[in-house]
């Protein structure tokens, strides 16, 4: 039986960039979403996602790419799993940057997989040296060389922008982000914002790529995170945000950000050093 190894960084010199060093074999990511950008390295093996309405396939020595707020998953392509270092930068890092390439704002990545050996290259050596280097200052100029390489290469401005959900989807979502941690039921949802509940749930995932239900689980981890960067213990969190156990909890917690709610918490504890899983 292979050996699934995940190592969690939070780098507070790279404007708390977070960081996912991890080999996989059986992990399975749920259909889910990040505040910021996923750009991740395959270094052996191949991962399966979905991205952009559709599934696809990215090899070793290939990039990935998910939009911040993009729904998406992931899993192995290959009987011997897949590794991958992969970092989460925010829209607003990017906006830092944009205006040096004539970006209006953030970038859009259109290509959820990107062949660039040149850059594939770059990240290789940017991820390595987050780990062996501690000067700041070089630190800082490798992120900002990689992001200004990711945004000039295959970074778009999106020809429309996104439409404004319908006010009672809208409606919906912000009543399952107050309402995260609580059980709601779609009859009840529906009554909320005045629509049936067979339309609620159809026009819901159309709009928002997930199922109410789904999302609301989503809501619940993006709090949790939120209050373990606090320093809120991860069995506390667990049960504040409506999980009924730890194995409940870290279950849906691993499934989407890749490691455990302690090792997540751990990498925040105050300094940048690597946190390990190993299954």
């Amino acid at each position: 039986m292979s050996t699934e190894q995940a190592e969690y960084r939070h780098c507070p010199d790279l404007g708390g960039l977070e960081l996912l060093h991890a080999r996989y074999h059986k992990q399975n990511f749920s259909r889910h979403t990040h505040e910021g950008y996923t750009v991740g390295l395959i270094e052996t093996g191949a991962q399966r996602f979905f991205r952009s309405g559709g599934n696809h396939v990215a090899p070793t020595h290939t990039i990935i790419l998910v939009n911040a707020d993009e729904v998406h998953n992931g899993c192995a392509a290959t009987e011997g799993g897949w590794s991958y270092q992969a970092m989460y930068p925010t829209p607003e890092q990017f906006d830092l940057l944009s205006k040096e390439l004539g970006y209006p704002g953030a970038p859009y990545f259109s290509e959820p997989v990107v062949r660039d050996p040149t850059l594939a290259g770059q990240l290789k050596l940017t991820f390595d040296a987050f780990k062996t280097e501690n000067n700041a200052l070089f630190r800082q100029s490798l992120l900002y060389s990689v992001m200004v390489q990711l945004m000039s290469r295959h970074g778009r401005q999106r020809v429309n922008e996104p439409r404004t959900p319908r006010p009672q989807l809208q409606m919906a979502k912000e009543y399952l982000d107050a309402h995260c941690a609580d059980d709601v039921d779609l009859e009840s949802l529906a009554a909320v914002v005045g629509l049936s509940p067979f339309h609620l749930l159809r026009q819901f995932r159309k709009e928002f790529g997930l199922p109410p239900h789904a999302y609301q689980l989503q809501a619940r981890i993006r709090l949790a995170t939120r209050l373990i960067r606090m320093g809120l213990p991860p069995l506390k969190v667990g049960l504040d945000c409506g999980f009924y156990d730890q194995s409940h909890f870290s279950r849906h917690f691993k499934r989407v950000v890749g490691v455990p709610p302690g090792v997540y918490a751990r990498s925040w504890s105050g300094n940048n050093q690597a946190r390990t899983a190993t299954n």
